[in-house]
């Protein structure tokens, strides 16, 4: 997880070169408390370049032998998202200098908002570079030097933050990697690293699936040459209560199968493990942070390809739950390995709650853009929960319909399900699916579809892979409150028109 940023807290001006980083408020208020004579100078030269200190806006000047990078807050700057940001700004103005060091001095400001900026610099200087050939890691990497008078590095603000953006970089690594270098085996043994940080990790291989009865699952992989995988990764941090739960779906690629995918973008499909990533980055850092709650973390992990032993358009199988399910279209399949991994994770763990993560349909990308990931829920508390969650991280999800004229769609001929249902409401009828593997539990469907990969950077986001939902997950467990599901979920809708 390569990143550019050397975080340094110091008490003293650092030796050698380095910008002076000034922040600057609304109307050109410098806030750190500088020299009259250095403060004049600022002056003169924001009002000469008519610089109004606009949030993110900057500024670079030279005063006596000395670089001053002014970067503007606007007005009443506070933490969390906007302090990220201002942190990611900060960073990528830094860098674009060509300058190796920099010094934030001294802005007396209060620690937690100190700790967002640092936060959303970290974020920012993240970059996948591990196939360039001429990689000068090394030569890109800015050292940021900050003087502050409570904040240190060893803070425990400092520590959450860093463990945070750990399991941000676990899970954008894992979304950037090419399907030949990231398949189902090379996914799991990477979790198995994660035991460093005190997670248990167990690995499911086909046999053991198959002793489980993993029809759904194991039948979207057996066109592939690579073979599929369940991983466990259990967080132990709250005695003997019930664990809660995160799921992911992790196709490592996806050719469409026998129902294959136009050309056009499916290089694309590399990142339909995104779910995966996500609950896998959560995990890593739910442990680096050592969140005093049982947590269990479940991956389904296939790849699904196109072969003469591959799964048939019109193939029936049996899921774990003991449902059948006739599958119409295998381009379909997020849903079949999450049918069991769903299934798995209640009878197996009995959580408080379960919330799965998938790139799971285009139809999301129709409904709601690239803007939210869409919920889908059998709880009104959880889906109240992850709306709270989201709008503090940043990471927001807009609340979907679930219900009986759905359900209905999914009607088969021959099997109790199949795995489409019409042509209209794609993504609704894809979480009605999933309704029909969980049982009493509250649970949310998250399909993110939209939002695993960006074509376009924010201040703290690259383009690519973004590693949503690793914070989202995180603030859902810190902030948990108990909740039930609704009574009745899916029956409001028994018939339209």
């Amino acid at each position: 997880m390569p990143t550019k940023l050397q975080l340094t807290f110091t008490a003293d001006a650092p030796k050698g070169d380095a910008i002076t980083i000034c922040l600057i408020g609304k109307d050109c208020q410098i806030i750190p408390d500088l020299d009259q004579a250095l403060a004049a100078h600022l002056i003169d030269a924001m009002a000469a370049f008519q610089f109004t200190g606009a949030v993110g806006k900057t500024m670079l000047v030279y005063h006596n032998q000395t670089s001053y990078l002014l970067i503007g807050t606007g007005a009443g700057l506070r933490a969390g998202a906007a302090a990220e940001k201002l942190g990611g700004k900060l960073f990528s103005a830094l860098a674009e200098t060509g300058a190796k060091r920099g010094w934030l001095i001294d802005h007396k400001l209060d620690d937690q908002l100190l700790a967002d900026i640092c936060f959303g610099a970290e974020l920012a200087s993240y970059h996948f570079d591990r196939y360039f050939t001429d990689n000068k890691s090394a030569d890109a990497q800015v050292q940021l030097f900050v003087t502050a008078s409570g904040l240190q590095a060893d803070s425990p603000l400092m520590a959450d933050r860093r463990a945070l953006a750990n399991g941000v970089f676990v899970a954008r690594d894992l979304v950037f990697e090419p399907a030949n270098k990231l398949f189902p085996e090379s996914f799991a043994t990477r979790c198995s690293a994660l035991a460093d940080l005190g997670l248990e990790v167990e690995i499911l291989d086909e046999a053991a699936m198959q002793k489980l009865g993993m029809g759904a699952l194991l039948g979207v992989g057996q066109g592939s040459r690579r073979e599929s995988r369940l991983v466990v990764m259990n967080w132990r941090g709250g005695g003997d209560e019930a664990p809660l739960a995160l799921v992911g779906k992790g196709v490592t690629f996806d050719t469409g199968g026998i129902s294959l995918k136009p050309p056009k973008g499916m290089e694309d499909m590399k990142w339909d493990m995104g779910g995966a990533a996500a609950v896998t980055g959560a995990m890593a850092a739910i442990a680096g942070r050592k969140i005093g709650k049982n947590v269990v973390g479940v991956i389904g992990l296939v790849e699904n390809m196109p072969d003469g032993n591959a799964q048939r358009p019109g193939d029936v199988v049996t899921s774990m739950s003991g449902k059948t399910i006739e599958v119409i279209n295998t381009d379909a399949e997020g849903r079949l390995v999450l049918a069991d991994a769903l299934h798995y994770t209640e009878t197996r763990f009995k959580p408080r709650m379960m919330v799965n993560l998938a790139t799971l349909t285009g139809a999301i990308i129709v409904s709601l853009g690239k803007e939210f990931g869409g919920m889908f829920t059998n709880s009104s508390g959880l889906a109240a929960q992850l709306h709270a969650a989201g709008a503090v991280t940043g990471e927001p999800v807009w609340h979907m319909p679930l219900g009986a004229a759905y359900h209905k769609m999914l009607k088969s001929h021959i099997a109790d399900l199949k795995n489409i249902g019409g042509p209209y409401g794609g993504a609704i009828t894809a979480a009605c699916f999933l309704e029909n593997f969980v049982n009493d539990t509250p649970w949310a469907h998250l399909d993110i579809a939209g939002k695993a990969w960006s074509d376009k950077a924010t201040p703290t986001v690259p383009k690519g892979g973004t590693g949503y939902g690793v914070r989202l997950l995180n603030q859902l467990v810190d902030d948990w409150q108990e909740v039930s599901c609704d009574s009745a979920a899916s029956d409001g809708d028994d018939d339209v028109g």
